[in-house]
């Protein structure tokens, strides 16, 4: 890992509150990720179950966490599984944890190595009622191949098949989206790093540079400040590109009198930045590229002050839905009887601004959340308005990311320039 290392209160904490909300009489059981395949001989870089880390801070390929608040043996209220390594593992692929490595970031004393998982789990799990097993209930999640927590449950309903079996992840979903300050503070450092990145490219960007030269200057500030790297596939997305709402190539050239798009954010630690700008590749912007752009920050201005505690998913995005009607209409690109005639199912403004404002923030860059519960102090999500003008190949996205407290809510990338007024100055002072 990159990132330094990681106050293991955290993780305390949060088992703490998860066990809290256990049946009596339970045993919990968490999976590391899968490792994937990328070729013959090699794995896609190991990406750790977000759950996982969570609960236990450990970064590492096959691992098993047990929880087991009422275990008879307080040896095994809380036990950490590890692979072993040895001398070959080691020459090849680094250093895996220690077992007093894992106690020190985890916070969790009893720790083996992986392959005394069967003995130990077979002598416990006779003493509880109820496995709970942690499967992705993200709802944005689909798959085909039977991931690592599926393949658990099938051999332990073989092996146990008059357990009760309960679902861990309507827990995770109600912990995970109340951010502590301790994660805060890694989210905070995420959007430190983007910003920096973003500064970086303001100054870097003139008509005839590429895509993928910009993509290169982020990722260099990424690593250089400890970043994990991307929290997603970014986006860099110049003139007609822009309207692709997943452009992803990012291999065109920055053609003079363009917007280029932006979509792009640190991870650090696992926890995710996403942020989203729109620049003149030539430093200024044309009256219509500023008309649209002021358009777009308006509704993000006035959809900020709409996220805070109690305000309700559909509502919400309701309301930011009529704000960006009424912007659409000054600029030209609908008329009041567009809105008239509109079917209620498709509002008229879904022709150019065709995406979700918000989501929620975190572990994963969609993050684990419920879309019927009233927003919370704690939660993180983004604010993301954008026009998406086809005939013009002209995109524009602007993108925060708004932590909500007692008093309403911080914007955590508030000292990233954002006015158009700013970026050019910025751009201009090279």
């Amino acid at each position: 890992m990159k990132y330094l290392p990681l106050n293991q209160q955290l993780f305390i904490n949060n088992r703490k509150n998860f066990v809290s909300r256990l049946k009596a009489s339970s045993l919990a059981i968490f999976n590391a990720n899968d490792e994937f395949p990328r070729s013959g001989d090699q794995n896609f870089v190991f990406k750790q179950n977000a759950d996982f880390f969570y609960l236990t801070g450990i970064d590492q390929e096959q691992s098993i966490l047990i929880l087991f608040p009422d275990c008879p043996n307080p040896l095994y209220k809380e036990v950490l599984f590890l692979r072993q390594t040895n001398e070959h593992i080691a020459v090849w692929e680094g250093h895996k944890y220690t077992k007093e490595e894992a106690k020190q970031v985890s916070g969790i004393e009893s720790v083996f190595w992986l392959n005394d998982f069967d003995s130990i789990l077979h002598n416990i799990v006779n003493y509880a009622e109820n496995i709970y097993i942690n499967t992705n209930e993200n709802d944005r999640f689909s798959f085909e191949v039977p991931y690592r927590d599926l393949r658990v449950l099938d051999k332990l309903k073989t092996q146990y098949p008059l357990h009760h079996y309960l679902r861990s992840a309507p827990i995770m979903r109600d912990l995970r989206v109340v951010k502590s300050d301790n994660e805060v503070e890694l989210t905070k450092k995420a959007c430190a790093i983007t910003r920096d990145a973003f500064i970086r490219t303001l100054k870097f960007v003139k008509p005839g540079v590429t895509e993928y030269e910009i993509e290169a200057e982020i990722i260099h500030e990424f690593i250089k400040q400890r970043a994990t790297g991307h929290a997603y596939t970014p986006i860099i997305a110049s003139g007609k590109n822009a309207i692709v709402l997943h452009y992803i190539d990012n291999n065109q050239v920055c053609n003079d009198g363009d917007v280029i798009l932006f979509d792009f954010g640190a991870e650090y630690a696992n926890y995710n930045a996403d942020m989203s700008r729109s620049i003149p590749i030539n430093g200024r912007f044309t009256k219509r590229q500023r008309d649209v752009y002021d358009a777009v920050l308006r509704v993000m201005k006035a959809s900020t002050t709409m996220i805070v505690e109690g305000a309700i998913w559909n509502e919400y995005h309701e309301e930011v839905g009529k704000i960006m009607t009424g912007e659409l209409i000054g600029l030209g690109l609908l008329n009041k009887h567009d809105v008239e005639k509109q079917d209620p199912k498709m509002p008229a403004y879904k022709k150019y601004f065709m995406h979700g404002t918000s989501h929620h923030l975190g572990l994963d860059v969609h993050d684990f959340a419920s879309r019927y519960k009233p927003f919370e102090v704690g939660n993180i999500l983004t604010c993301e308005p954008g026009i998406y003008i086809p005939q013009e190949n002209l995109g524009i996205r602007l993108e925060n990311n708004i932590l909500i407290t007692q008093g309403g809510n911080i914007d955590l990338m508030a000292d990233i320039p954002l006015e158009a007024d700013e970026i050019e100055s910025i751009m201009n002072s090279k």
